[in-house]
């Protein structure tokens, strides 16, 4: 049985408050078909130095290493803060995941709706389900608290 959406977000919310103070926190979690938290993780780029080290790219690797036939995701729910980027749109589409559930929608820079729609278009061999705006409002929260906190160091 599929996760709860709700269940799903709280998981990925947890990742995302690990993120530390130098990465902007968003977490990102795997689940099996059988509702199973395969894998999560956080904004890493900062950390890692790696410009590709987003927490949906970072989850969807640790999911695959150890679940389905190495990088296929078929059946999984991919949850996540906040909206994907065009690259994680695009690692969601070539990894099979069946289902993603995002918390807050990202007007600048969101690809799943916002401002492009990669998961759904009908070019593409693979579309997943996609829910979006659960729990928006602690997810945005957290992301409003995490900007606010910087631009104060800034000034």
């Amino acid at each position: 049985m599929p996760v709860e959406p709700e269940k799903a977000i709280r998981a990925a919310l947890a990742h995302a408050q690990a993120a530390g103070d130098a990465d902007v926190p968003i977490g990102a979690v795997v689940f099996s078909p059988k509702g199973e938290l395969l894998a999560g993780a956080a904004n890493a780029r900062e950390g890692l130095g790696d410009p590709t080290a987003h927490a949906e790219i970072l989850a969807l690797r640790q999911a695959a290493a150890q679940w389905g036939d190495g990088w296929r995701l078929e059946g999984c729910t991919l949850a996540v803060t906040v909206e994907p980027c065009t690259m994680c749109a695009g690692a969601v589409v070539l990894s099979r995941v069946s289902r993603l559930v995002f918390g807050a929608w990202q007007p600048r820079t969101g690809a799943v709706g916002s401002l492009w729609d990669v998961v759904r278009d009908r070019r593409l061999n693979h579309r997943p389900e996609v829910l979006g705006g659960v729990l928006e409002d602690e997810c945005a929260a957290l992301l409003e608290r995490f900007f606010a906190g910087h631009r104060d160091t800034c000034e």
